[in-house]
């Protein structure tokens, strides 16, 4: 098979000094890698490392003199398969968002029709801006990928998302967007994501450890494969994806009544929320107060079976997937689930594992469906979507 060709655009932030070694993962996976850098990226990072690196000359001017006599800034355009920004500052994603090319780099990806990838990396007060923000949902409603940023220690001593991902994430995001086809194209995919709430009064709620990590993978993933996404979301404590609807909930009956509402255009429901079981019988509508030492006595009552609800309505070309995060008996229990709820897959894991479960970036999880069991290492959430929507897939093909 020909190379893959991967054009680069380094920007000018302290994180450009990583792009180097995203360059050396590139070529050793033997993609063909054109960089750009932008002229505040030189501080940095000098053209003859990148050129000596990649084996190819480092374009910093758009009006430099060519070696040979195409428009560099087109024939590069056209000859990606990807085109990858990283780092990406807020000034380029603001450039990129407005349609502003002003330099050989922004001219460049203005120009191509390969998919986009950026690495955003800055202060997390510029990230955080609202600018910045918008311009985020201005280019991922475009279909510009994003990868990042990480929270973390920063180069200016602050603490907070920001980090540039680094280049293992980064390779690793090129290589799913170059290898995987738009094959969920034409799709409905509901997804279910994050913890409910369910209040005492107006102060106290119980609820779960869910970040809502793993259903935004989900969504993300199944995004940058062609699908129509619903995100039906609870509480969550990470940057949400853009999807192509988003409907945001906070106790398990509203969850109830928006999937069981969404569900029925769904070619896939993949659920991976994380609804309170019970919710408090009587709800206090003012603060509740101590009482003298005297002990309290509080009864709960089941919340609606969302997943239950959802397989009784099943329709035919639909495929349903359910999660099971367990203590105990974890394939007896997901076993049970998969058959009660009439789901085609359960994602089963143990939550008492160091690095799977709730708030954390990795899990380790067992893909239980009526006719196998397959054991999944422990990876990044992200890349667990992409193996749980490989196993959709290929069960939809043998229906």
């Amino acid at each position: 098979m020909d190379a893959k060709t991967v054009v680069l655009g380094v920007t000018g932030g302290i994180a450009a000094y990583k792009s180097a070694e995203l360059v050396s993962r590139l070529r050793k996976r033997g993609y063909i890698v054109h960089v750009i850098e932008t002229k505040n990226a030189t501080e940095f990072v000098t053209p003859l490392t990148f050129s000596t690196m990649s084996g190819q000359p480092c374009i910093v001017d758009t009006f430099e003199r060519p070696e040979t006599w195409d428009v560099k800034h087109i024939s590069l355009a056209q000859a990606a398969d990807i085109f990858v920004i990283a780092p990406a500052t807020a000034n380029v994603l603001a450039k990129l968002a407005c349609g502003i090319a002003d330099d050989m780099l922004t001219t460049t990806v203005l120009a191509t029709k390969a998919p986009v990838l950026v690495a955003p990396a800055m202060n997390t007060g510029m990230w955080t801006a609202p600018a910045t923000q918008e311009n985020m949902i201005t280019l991922m409603k475009r279909g510009v990928y994003v990868v990042g940023p990480e929270g973390g220690k920063l180069a200016c001593g602050d603490t907070g998302t920001g980090r540039m991902s680094e280049p293992s994430q980064i390779e690793e995001e090129i290589v799913r967007i170059l290898e995987h086809q738009k094959d969920l194209q034409g799709l409905h995919v509901l997804v279910t994501a994050g913890a409910t709430r369910e209040h005492l009064d107006p102060v106290r709620f119980i609820s779960n450890e869910s970040s809502g990590r793993m259903g935004f993978a989900i969504a993300e993933a199944a995004m940058e494969r062609g699908a129509e996404v619903t995100l039906i979301h609870g509480i969550t404590s990470v940057p949400m994806p853009f999807c192509t609807k988003t409907i945001s909930v906070e106790s398990t009956q509203e969850l109830y009544d928006a999937v069981t509402t969404e569900c029925m255009k769904a070619d896939i429901v993949i659920q991976a929320a994380a609804p309170c079981d019970y919710r408090f019988e009587q709800i206090f509508t003012q603060k509740m107060k101590k009482q003298s030492g005297e002990p309290i006595v509080l009864r709960m009552v089941e919340n609606p079976d969302i997943a239950a609800e959802v397989g009784r309505r099943k329709h035919y070309g639909q495929t349903l997937v359910g999660f099971a995060a367990e203590t105990e008996k974890l394939t007896e229990h997901a076993m049970q689930k998969l058959e009660k709820k009439n789901l085609d897959l359960i994602v089963a894991n143990d939550v008492t594992k160091a690095g799977a479960g709730f708030n954390t970036e990795t899990n380790i999880v067992t893909l239980i469906t009526r006719d196998e069991m397959e054991p999944i290492p422990i990876m990044t959430k992200k890349e667990l979507a992409f193996v749980i929507l490989d196993k959709i897939i290929a069960l939809r093909a043998s229906i």
